[in-house]
């Protein structure tokens, strides 16, 4: 290798690294070691460095939590006819892929409780947008009439394609951590869009934003926790025209932010507005039971200026890997996920509220994620967290770019907390204790 590069010796490989970061004396490691026990060595050089991120217990939330992914998961979707899979165009080469993504495809359905799902889209934000699209397509309307209480990213994405869209946001702001549907006109809306839970963990009663609505001509989308809904209520059974969700916590790891999963279904109604690819159920010409892409004629690339959406593809790794998780859990298996956050988190806010000087932001009911607002700086306090080896969650200030004004007070000091079916009681126990030292 070095005499194909033109190099004299090793160290030359490796000039251009600064000497400050070299190790002076080289890895010290004995002649023919096996591979673990070369691995064994460098986790220990690894375990070494400060504040190491896979060594923190994780409490941050807000859209990407830290769930459980069994060793199952994990085989099944890195197999490589999955990995290595091209879109499938041709059914004949394709089966497999396609029967997964159906497969896919009718676990959101259920999840949703609308009858239609797509093969899924980029993430939950990009999803929320095709779902605005889509409700000024099916209008003839500009007027989106948003939750404060959706999250922050994907507003701020709905804003930017909003600029060349030519969509009117109107943001309906939170009081006590719910949204305010009574404060806003939503007369011409072509979307009214809630959130459950919202950003900050709230469950909030659809009813009148289902209302809205209805009373404007509009659609009613609903951004849905794919987890909560093992216990909550569907989208569907809350009258919402479209469902949009974020995929990762069905069985992708958090993997610094991506790649994610678009998740969206919607009524019949709006079928031939659906982004993205959908999977459909035939028969090839000898009977047997086969899976094709179907209904193209709505795409993109033939409709062209007529269509809602410009996006022909899908997650299909991401996606075949919810499906194998959601098939692992099966439908009681998900409610004891949900449940066992829910346990989880109240006992954590229980023992959180308890210590001086900590306050809940909303008095409103939750599921695995709550809003706290502190007696200092949120951000301070997690940076004091990170050295006791906790991921304290995420401060609410970084989080909105500075400023909410739905939330009273100080928005540097709320602090979101999020609690997974991975963590333990001694780990709850535990990070209440840090917080209370680190607060004294």
């Amino acid at each position: 290798m070095l005499s194909f590069l033109g190099m004299d010796s090793l160290g030359q490989l490796f000039a251009h690294i600064p000497a400050s970061v070299r190790l002076a004396t080289g890895l010290d490691l004995e002649a023919g070691m096996s591979e673990p026990d070369v691995a064994a060595v460098f986790a220990r050089y690894t375990a070494a460095n400060q504040g190491q991120i896979t060594n923190l217990t994780c409490y941050a939330g807000a859209g990407a939590y830290d769930h459980e992914v069994p060793a199952v998961v994990k085989m099944l979707g890195s197999r490589s006819e999955f990995v290595t899979a091209y879109t499938p165009y041709q059914p004949e080469v394709a089966q497999g892929v396609l029967q997964a993504i159906f497969e896919f495809q009718t676990m959101i359905s259920r999840l949703s409780g609308l009858p239609i799902a797509n093969a899924s889209l980029y993430d939950g934000a990009t999803a929320l947008v095709e779902a605005v699209n889509m409700a000024s397509g099916a209008t003839g309307r500009q007027k989106m009439v948003i939750s404060a209480g959706v999250h922050p990213h994907w507003r701020a994405v709905v804003k930017t394609f909003a600029r060349g869209t030519g969509h009117d946001v109107v943001e309906v702001p939170l009081v006590d951590g719910v949204t305010d549907w009574a404060s806003v006109d939503a007369t011409g809306a072509a979307a009214v869009v809630g959130a459950y839970p919202n950003y900050l963990g709230v469950l909030e009663d659809m009813t009148g934003a289902k209302a809205l609505a209805t009373a404007s001509g509009g659609l009613f989308v609903l951004c849905a926790d794919p987890v909560g809904a093992g216990v909550l209520k569907t989208a569907g059974e809350w009258g919402a025209d479209v469902f949009v969700g974020e995929g990762q916590p069905l069985g992708t790891a958090l993997s610094f932010g991506g790649p994610y999963l678009g998740l969206f279904a919607c009524t019949h109604d709006q079928v031939r507005r659906l982004p993205g690819r959908i999977v459909g159920e035939t028969v090839d010409s000898n009977d047997r039971r086969a899976f094709v892409t179907t209904l193209r004629a709505r795409e993109q690339d033939i409709r062209r200026e007529k269509a809602t959406s410009n996006v022909c593809t899908n997650q299909t790794l991401m996606a075949v890997t919810a499906a194998i998780q959601l098939g692992w859990l099966g439908t009681r298996g998900l409610a004891e996920v949900a449940t066992r956050c829910a346990q989880g988190a109240h006992y954590l806010f229980d023992r959180l509220v308890a210590i001086d000087g900590v306050e809940a932001v909303s008095s409103a009911p939750f599921l695995r994620e709550f809003a706290l607002r502190l007696p200092r700086s949120a951000g301070g306090v997690l940076e004091d967290l990170v050295a006791e080896g906790i991921l304290g969650g995420l401060s609410v200030e970084a989080l909105t770019a500075g400023a909410d004004p739905s939330i009273e007070g100080d928005v540097a000091k709320v602090l979101l907390v999020a609690v997974t079916e991975r963590r333990t009681r001694e780990e709850l126990d535990r990070y209440a204790d840090v917080l209370g030292k680190v607060l004294s």
